[in-house]
């Protein structure tokens, strides 16, 4: 019988390089630090990392704008520190996933260089998206689509022809219809796979494709936009899955993709394409039994094998979501301790987003000259931007950079971060940090031997109650303490139960033997 593949339910801890540990002093979290940290990430008892873009960039959106997709920039180190990494992973017992960014590149990559230097209907401008102005419209753009991070989507050339742009002016899209585009990213998946990383994480991967003659819009992220989710991108998945398939120890590919259904998501999953797509749907739903129960239910239905996450690098902490109009300051904290027992008593995998475990929430003070995220800048300081959550972790010490770095960082850290160090935190059995090496260590004890499918039991209001025989979940989304059900022992809680009471934001893990 073959054995279920390591992405089915592994714990995937994501890694921004920029903010998780600077071996240079240069302020920039960098490959290097990565390595250095690994024991770290081993002993949290994560399964593997995913680590964000470290390719060539301008760093216009923080490596999200790749120049070369196969080279390491200076600023993260070498290919040799990339192959050491990799090697000292694996020998951690830990899979290694990098980001790859297909929907667009930097404009500063060669090819997009070539194509502003090439005449209108050129094969160099092939390769990306131009468009002149409407019909007897010379000022106007080519159609009303908007940037993801803000204004038109389109930025005009001085030879008045547009081009395409979903996120930042630095960021052109490709046109995913030319053939050289879709072999030279076959060629990139091979590079990397060839040393031996385990997968890919793929960014805004319901892009790539637009719809014939680039119609004006007002749809979201559904199959109907002419921008999103557009059948032909299903070809180029398939593809892909042919390349991952060909190589040896199960690599796979996870899709960042938005949806505004389950049903969409579903095919982007189907045995053929990607092993997984993200479970935003889990990210968005508000701190409610019913909204969980609402999420839960409809993806265990649409999704072979589901994903679920709390936070990542372009969403405001959840700790932060959680605990927003709550009148105890503690309780953002608390529901996320009792959300992530949660995620991990569900079927699938769960993904992890750095500092979480630490219990790090929201950095909404940083000034605007530090500030680096292109949605801040394009938006006028309208939208605060992700600069926020991407705050590089404390380590060690009781002053910032708190063992980042042997220099500052990037990003101005709190000084009560002092109280959330992971040296600090590592001494305190009751530290965020110790619970979640009790949770991790409690699902991997139970690995193999729970059921993929859910029972849902009886439970009061703003309850959810749910069995994997012999695992209970039991989370209270309430405001009154409700009783436990019958159980031979407790696993593990995100609170103290007093007398088999289960407190308000807590949750707990059941056994019955």
């Amino acid at each position: 019988m073959r054995e279920t593949p390591w992405w089915h339910d592994a714990v995937v801890y994501e890694i921004y390089v920029r903010s998780f540990a600077d071996s240079t002093g240069d302020g920039v979290g960098d490959l290097a630090g990565v390595r250095s940290r690994l024991p770290y990430l081993a002993d949290l008892g994560v399964d593997a990392i995913w680590l964000t873009p470290f390719y060539r960039s301008p760093m216009a959106d923080g490596g999200y704008d790749v120049a070369d997709y196969r080279d390491v920039d200076p600023l993260f180190g070498t290919l040799d520190d990339f192959d050491d990494l990799v090697a000292d992973a694996h020998d951690q017992g830990l899979r290694l996933m990098v980001d790859i960014v297909p929907n667009h590149s930097s404009a500063a990559h060669p090819w997009f260089q070539k194509a502003l230097n090439a005449p209108e209907g050129s094969p160099e401008r092939d390769r990306y998206i131009f468009r002149p102005s409407p019909p007897g419209r010379p000022d106007a753009e080519p159609n009303n689509w908007l940037s993801v991070f803000g204004g038109p989507a389109w930025t005009r050339l001085p030879d008045d022809q547009w081009y395409l742009h979903l996120f930042a002016p630095q960021q052109p899209d490709f046109n995913w219809n030319n053939p050289e585009v879709r072999e030279d990213f076959l060629t990139t998946l091979r590079f990397w796979l060839d040393r031996g990383v385990d997968g890919f994480r793929i960014d805004v991967a319901m892009g790539l494709h637009k719809a014939e003659g680039l119609p004006d819009t007002t749809i979201g992220f559904g199959a109907r936009s002419p921008i999103w989710s557009r059948p032909e991108v299903h070809q180029v998945y398939r593809e892909w899955r042919a390349v991952l398939d060909s190589y040896p120890g199960d690599r796979a590919a996870v899709g960042e993709v938005w949806t505004d259904s389950a049903e969409d998501l579903a095919l982007y999953v189907r045995p053929d394409e990607l092993h997984q797509s993200f479970n935003f749907a889990w990210l968005e739903a508000p701190w409610s039994a019913a909204a969980f129960r609402e999420v839960i239910e409809t993806t265990l239905v649409a999704m072979r094998v589901p994903t679920w996450v709390l936070s990542n690098h372009d969403v405001v902490r959840h700790a932060t979501r959680y605990g927003e109009g709550a009148a105890d300051p503690g309780a953002g904290l608390a529901r996320a301790h009792a959300a992530l027992l949660t995620m991990l008593a569900l079927p699938g995998s769960a993904y992890l987003y750095q500092g979480e475990e630490l219990g790090l929430t929201e950095v909404k003070n940083l000034p605007p000259e530090v500030r680096q995220d292109p949605v801040y800048f394009r938006t006028r300081g309208a939208m605060p931007g992700r600069d926020g959550c991407r705050v590089p972790l404390p380590w060690t010490g009781t002053a910032p950079p708190f063992g980042f770095g042997p220099g500052g960082s990037w990003l101005p850290q709190p000084s009560e971060w002092a109280e959330l160090t992971v040296e600090r935190q590592t001494a305190d059995p009751g530290s965020t940090l110790s619970f979640y090496r009790r949770a991790l260590a409690a699902r991997r004890s139970l690995r193999g031997t729970l059921p993929d499918a859910i029972t849902w039991l009886d439970s009061p209001a703003d309850t959810l109650l749910f069995s994997r025989e012999p695992l209970v979940c039991a989370v209270n989304c309430g405001t009154d303490p409700v009783r436990l059900p019958p159980h031979d022992r407790v696993l593990i809680s995100s609170a103290p139960l007093d007398g088999g009471v289960l407190p308000p934001d807590a949750g707990a893990w059941l056994l019955r033997d």
